[in-house]
């Protein structure tokens, strides 16, 4: 039969779009042309194609070969089309029986000789083969990914060989159905570690418990990013369905997905130089961001006002949205991100002899200048702003007492976690404005004390929701029912940066 069909799976950001590859075999001097808008990688898999049949011992036919990659105007990228294209190629020239391609798709990029290659993306393609009621083919390097997902008959092969024996009925490939297993917490920073500090510690307590956004203001070596870095070990853990979009994301990333990560919440920290695509994803061919890949996880960025602040704006909808969408002339993506952003900032241009004490040399107008560096807008969508102060001598001492340790923290965030979950089924951080009417109602003094502090401050409104919110969180944390004034006072002791703005305007 000089026409066969075989089945595999584009990728347009965390989509995998069918797509039929059909081989045909004409008259005419011998070619091979891909159609199909196919990218340049694509295009170079006729070279490709060819050495690995005639290196495994196949006949390439020496026809006019034509292969479509349907349908045409979806854009394809890649090596993973070698795979199927190979096998349509076989299979229209009848070297392997066409009808025992229709059950099962195909991924891979072939070496030469006919090995197959890893590829990206094929956690995605295999989720949408097992809602599709097929099985899935991919190189066993793959292999761990398939295993994520249920109900799934993934076959990992390493040679072209291996699998056209499987399709002619001589030797079975073996599926693949392990799991990888839930990773223990391997952190070895611990917030026992973390001296002094009881103000900022209660603060990434709170932080962790209602997923909310925090900014430290401190000068340097006061301890910022050590906590930062310690974030992690006290979030919840992450349920499987966490788990599963985390993995999609690394798995269409360049990073590549990696079993000893699966169940782990990320840790992002780009540094300050990075570009605005890199934070929030771009190219020709839209790649997850630094947010996208901090999914369900932590966004830290150090040295806050050192970002250009073109690049900070863009941070702006992702934060509200949870998602973000990279349009492009002719096409657009979708990528989560519901992350926790953050983030450590000095309070003034000086450096090491500022205390936010008489050490401070820094002009008000230095310091004012310094600190709008980063847009109101911005900091309205930070629900923790805290000052991180220099530590006295004593408390660095080896006989120093010690704080609690991150597993201690851990239980009570987890906790405080779980009574957000059944309550409202999503952390505080997301409450909408609806949702916080409804499981955030303030009595009259509590909303009296609130209604001075806006206009004291000229808080925003979106600050008044973000403040209730994080008082939500704190009441959490004490098993309490309603919002008690030490809550709200203690969420409006968050909001640093509001208190410096009121004066900078008076």
């Amino acid at each position: 039969m000089p026409l066969a069909r075989v089945y595999t799976r584009a990728q347009i950001g965390i989509d995998a779009p069918e797509v039929c590859v059909e081989v045909h075999l004409g008259n005419g001097l011998p070619s091979l042309s891909i159609v199909g808008l196919p990218e340049a990688a694509v295009r170079e898999s006729k070279d490709r194609v060819r050495a690995a049949l005639i290196n495994s011992h196949f006949d390439f036919p020496a026809r006019r070969i034509t292969v479509n990659l349907a349908p045409a105007d979806l854009p394809k990228e890649g090596g993973r089309f070698d795979l199927p294209i190979a096998l349509g190629v076989l299979a229209a020239s009848g070297q392997i029986p066409a009808d025992a391609l229709d059950s099962v798709e195909f991924l891979g990029e072939l070496a030469l000789g006919g090995e197959l290659r890893r590829v990206r993306g094929v956690l995605p393609a295999a989720l949408a083969a097992r809602d599709s009621g097929r099985e899935i083919v991919v190189p066993a390097d793959n292999a761990e990914e398939t295993g994520l997902i249920e109900g799934l008959m993934a076959r990992p092969a390493s040679h072209l060989l291996d699998i056209c024996r499987h399709l002619a009925g001589e030797q079975e490939l073996p599926s693949w159905r392990v799991k990888p297993a839930v990773s223990e917490c391997l952190e070895t920073l611990d917030m026992a570690d973390v001296r002094g500090q009881h103000q900022a510690r209660r603060a990434l307590e709170v932080a962790a418990a209602g997923m909310h956004n925090l900014l430290m203001v401190g000068p340097p070596g006061t301890g910022k990013s050590m906590l930062a870095s310690r974030l992690p070990g006290i979030l919840p853990p992450m349920e499987d369905i966490e788990a599963l979009e985390c993995a999609i994301v690394a798995s269409i990333s360049e990073q590549g997905f990696s079993s000893a990560s699966w169940s782990r919440r990320p840790f992002r920290a780009p540094h300050h130089t990075a570009s605005g695509p890199a934070l929030v994803g771009g190219g020709s061919q839209p790649r997850p961001g630094e947010i996208s890949l901090a999914h369900r996880g932590v966004l830290f960025l150090d040295e806050l006002t050192e970002f250009d602040r073109r690049v900070l704006e863009v941070l702006r909808e992702p934060m509200e949205t949870g998602h973000i969408t990279i349009s492009r002339a002719a096409r657009q993506a979708d990528f989560p991100a519901r992350f926790q952003l953050i983030a450590a900032m000095n309070p003034c241009p000086q450096g090491y002899a500022c205390d936010f004490g008489p050490n401070c040399h820094c002009t008000p107008e230095q310091q004012r200048r310094h600190r709008n560096r980063i847009s109101a807008p911005l900091l309205d969508r930070i629900d923790i702003q805290i000052e991180v102060p220099q530590l006295p001598r004593e408390a660095l001492r080896g006989d120093a007492p010690r704080g609690e340790n991150s597993a201690t923290i851990r239980a009570r965030v987890a906790a405080a976690r779980q009574r957000q979950v059944e309550r409202q089924g999503c952390a505080n951080a997301w409450l909408g404005p609806g949702d916080i009417d409804r499981h955030c109602a303030l009595r009259e003094a509590e909303r009296n004390l609130l209604e001075q502090a806006m206009q004291r401050f000229r808080l925003s409104a979106r600050a008044y929701h973000r403040i209730i919110r994080v008082a939500r969180t704190i009441a959490d944390l004490e098993g309490s029912a309603s919002i008690e004034a030490p809550h709200l006072a203690e969420a409006l002791g968050y909001r640093s940066m509001d208190r410096w703005r009121g004066a900078d305007t008076q």
